[in-house]
């Protein structure tokens, strides 16, 4: 309940999600994802990815890294679409939605308003909130592809922000990622880091 975590000081009147880890259960998807583009590269063994370092960060960020260490004979935008159409696929498949997101966000809705700050692209997140109904209760949507810099930066806040028409300290911020809470943190918001993808003691901040 937000009205037992909420510093005195602070009367909040929006809150912003992060999408994968927190709204869908999809890190283990996106790594799933990942691995069968590896597969059908030929790299199922010696990919080298250490998957939970990018928790919270775009999948351009993997890609840049792997590409860096592998130099694989595809075009980089190649890469990228190849494991977002996977990724689309297994999403549609098992609906790994949170079972109780749903009626969280129902019962938000006539206090607060909501939006969506996802290091996902569009597409994804298209996806996502299509499963489980859920796009109504966003009154803004904010993907890394509309901002500059991804988590730890805090740019898709700072856009879900401004969308509103409020200021950071107007905000919390739900999330699971380490990089996520910098982010939340960096843009002045007040955030709560729940464990569905990193263990309570890493997430101090």
């Amino acid at each position: 309940c937000l009205s037992e975590v909420r510093n005195p000081k602070r009367q909040y009147r929006a809150v912003i999600f992060d999408m994968d880890g927190v709204i869908v259960d999809s890190e283990p998807v996106h790594e799933r994802a990942f691995l069968e583009v590896f597969a059908e590269m030929g790299y199922a063994d010696n990919h080298g990815m250490d998957f939970p370092a990018y928790y919270g960060r775009s999948d351009r960020a993997l890609w840049e890294d792997f590409v860096a260490k592998h130099h694989p004979p595809y075009p980089f935008e190649q890469l990228v679409e190849w494991k977002q159409t996977k990724l689309i696929e297994l999403l549609r498949r098992e609906r790994p939605i949170f079972p109780d997101v749903p009626r969280l966000l129902a019962e938000l809705e006539p206090h607060y308003a909501i939006a969506l700050a996802s290091g996902s692209s569009h597409n994804v997140i298209r996806e996502v909130l299509a499963l489980g109904g859920l796009a109504r209760f966003f009154k803004a949507v904010v993907s890394i592809q509309d901002v500059g810099r991804s988590k730890p930066a805090p740019d898709v806040f700072l856009r879900a922000a401004s969308l509103l028409g409020m200021t950071p300290s107007d905000y919390v911020v739900i999330e699971d990622s380490i990089v996520g809470v910098q982010a939340g943190r960096a843009a002045g918001m007040d955030v709560i880091a729940i464990t569905n993808s990193v263990p309570r003691e890493r997430l101090g901040e």
